[in-house]
């Protein structure tokens, strides 16, 4: 999945948040909906994109994760 041709940072559009060409719906409310367990259909009934947009999004977050150097979380930040 090339997230490029789908996933859009414009800092008049969202404050500059990761967005999908051509909407307001942010990376994040995507990946957030997966996370939460809505299906791809369900994702696709409740914000104007597609599944192939829905994939995009979860390259670009993952993508995002394999680049950046994340923190590690101790026990106290996880109850």
């Amino acid at each position: 999945m090339d997230w490029r041709k789908r996933i859009v940072v414009n800092p008049e559009v969202n404050h500059g948040e990761p967005s999908i060409r051509g909407t307001r719906v942010t990376v994040s409310a995507l990946v957030g909906a997966v996370a939460e367990g809505l299906s791809y259909e369900e994702i696709t009934r409740e914000y104007p994109v597609t599944v192939d947009d829905v994939k995009a999004a979860l390259a670009y977050a993952a993508e995002v994760l394999r680049d950046d150097i994340l923190l590690p979380l101790t026990e106290e930040d996880t109850t």
